[in-house]
């Protein structure tokens, strides 16, 4: 049996609903509803060959957006649980976080962005509620998947409010266009389900990087004992099972980083939401900061750990290489769609405008960012040579 929410949560029956009025389903929640959606959706399939770090290619064990995704949404779940909130809605917002990612990870959302620079630009969080309320197009009624409003608030807002005093950046456009339908208060922070996922998130790819790091042998376990907190850890689990094989020990260590970082998040949450003293979910928006935080002292290890893994791993010459060839598919490939629209597949085809223009440009990115990192791979070989080959 679940137990009571606090005051503070989110509460499936005082939903503000959604964009398309549908009946209550009579067993699940609004927010489970969501949950259910977005992991029947097309694009949530495709995260199993989307990149979290590594291509696909590079071996089965490292992590996809997908097992990235479901890490994140296990994470949160625990969490929310512990603070008495809707862990439905966390576990939705975890689960479609990265639905807007494109083929390649970073390395490819940053060759996308700036080939679309002269047309708005691109963002995965911008193109992840594209996705949730435009792209993907299964149902009957409407296009998109229709999720409440506090699904697509917290999606679009979960690093923070996106207008207000001090936030120098626009909008960004699908978020922008979405919020003249259906306000999403893009001035406050979002409730502490969304805050939840986004810490979450920062714990699984923490410690999830580590392992796939180590895995890679882009650095070793010795390396690791300069890392505040992290080489505490590995070295007390050495010392407590002397001998114990490598696989074994990177398992139980990163095991007891993601139960300390996500203990640290839960005390410290409490001590905050006690202090705040915040009674609905409506307070937990209008609060100056986050009311969902780690320590300052875990605040201090997260930023050496990310420095580390920014130094060690993510800078490393083997990445740079695949970093570059997937930069150099995706700008060709959006090239190729932009100049010449024929060759996008008839649905989307019939989206778009001329050669060069803006509404071709938006066409060819949506395309091209549902693409896993295999069929971008594959596209690429095929009409690329054939355009060689002409």
């Amino acid at each position: 049996m679940s137990q009571p929410l606090a005051a503070y949560a989110s509460k499936p029956q005082e939903s503000r609903g959604r964009l398309y009025p549908e009946p209550e389903h009579r067993t699940r929640s609004p927010f489970a509803r969501d949950r259910d959606r977005i992991i029947h959706s097309t694009a949530f399939r495709r995260l199993t060959y989307k990149t979290q770090v590594f291509i696909y290619h590079e071996g089965d064990h490292y992590r996809t957006r997908l097992t990235h995704s479901l890490e994140v949404a296990q994470i949160a779940r625990s969490i929310a649980r512990a603070l008495a909130l809707d862990e439905d809605l966390a576990e939705a917002l975890a689960l479609a976080h990265d639905l807007g990612h494109t083929p390649f990870g970073h390395a490819g959302e940053e060759a996308l962005n700036a080939e679309m620079a002269p047309f708005g630009g691109f963002s995965h969080n911008d193109q992840t509620l594209r996705v949730l309320t435009r792209l993907e197009r299964r149902y009957a009624g409407f296009d998109g998947l229709n999720l409440t409003w506090e699904t697509l608030e917290g999606t679009a807002k979960h690093n923070g409010p996106l207008k207000g005093p001090g936030i120098e950046r626009p909008v960004p456009p699908s978020i922008a266009l979405y919020d003249l339908r259906h306000p999403l208060e893009l001035e406050s922070h979002p409730a502490a389900e969304a805050q939840v996922a986004a810490l979450a998130d920062d714990i699984a790819y923490n410690n999830h990087d580590i392992d796939d790091g180590l895995r890679a042998g882009l650095f070793a376990i010795a390396d690791l004992a300069g890392v505040p907190l992290v080489g505490p850890v590995f070295a007390s689990v050495a010392g407590l099972y002397r001998g114990l094989e490598e696989p074994r020990l990177i398992h139980e260590s990163i095991r007891r980083l993601i139960d300390l970082m996500a203990g640290d998040l839960i005390a410290e949450s409490r001590k905050r939401l006690a202090e705040s003293g915040v009674r609905s979910a409506a307070e937990v928006r209008a609060q100056k900061a986050p009311v969902i935080t780690f320590s300052q002292e875990m605040r201090r290890h997260d930023r050496a750990l990310k420095a580390f893994l920014f130094e060690r791993m993510y800078r490393h010459e083997r990445l740079g290489r695949m970093t570059e060839r997937a930069q150099r598919v995706v700008r060709e490939l959006f090239a190729l769609f932009l100049g010449k629209p024929e060759l996008l597949p008839l649905e989307w085809r019939r989206q778009a405008g001329g050669a060069e223009a803006p509404q071709t440009a938006r066409v060819a990115a949506d395309y091209l960012a549902g693409m896993t990192d295999r069929f971008a791979l594959d596209e690429h070989r095929r009409l690329i040579a054939k355009e060689t080959a002409e």
